[in-house]
């Protein structure tokens, strides 16, 4: 298939902990530093940011490269939202032919593709017998910074 990101792990959204974090309403410098703490504001649960819909989200793990100009790099973990329909443009979680992927989703003219964010790949046109199952939109990319 040439796909070159595949999914290696995938877990279940569970809402069991419930961990506020504070939230600085005042925006970040990257040049001098200011004292933080005057601005927090309020706190953020990153389960109620991050999650719409608990029952349909998942956790995925990819590796592979081919994501990487949207940001998605090898080892990092994906959101994934079983419950939204995917639209021309979306990030997804594929099953093509049995194997788990992850592309853009192009739809043109009853066609159908599987597009790779990277030059070094081709993209995935869906033609005759096979398999295609969208199995999630991907909502959020947590990246580790460097």
């Amino acid at each position: 298939m040439g796909s070159k990101v595949k999914v290696v792990d995938i877990w279940r959204f569970e809402g069991r902990t419930h961990l506020e974090v504070p939230l600085f309403t005042a925006g970040v410098s990257a040049g001098f530093p200011s004292p933080a703490d005057d601005f927090i504001d309020r706190s953020l649960d990153l389960n109620e940011y991050l999650i719409k819909h608990p029952a349909a989200t998942f956790f995925v793990r990819v590796e592979g490269s081919s994501m990487i100009g949207s940001g998605i790099h090898p080892g990092d973990i994906l959101i994934v939202d079983k419950a939204l329909e995917p639209y021309d443009g979306s990030i997804v979680i594929a099953v093509v032919n049995g194997e788990f992927t992850v592309k853009r989703f192009k739809r043109e003219r009853g066609r159908c593709w599987l597009i790779p964010e990277n030059p070094a790949y081709a993209p995935i046109e869906i033609v005759g017998d096979m398999q295609l199952e969208v199995w999630g939109v991907v909502t959020y990319v947590i990246h580790k910074a460097a």
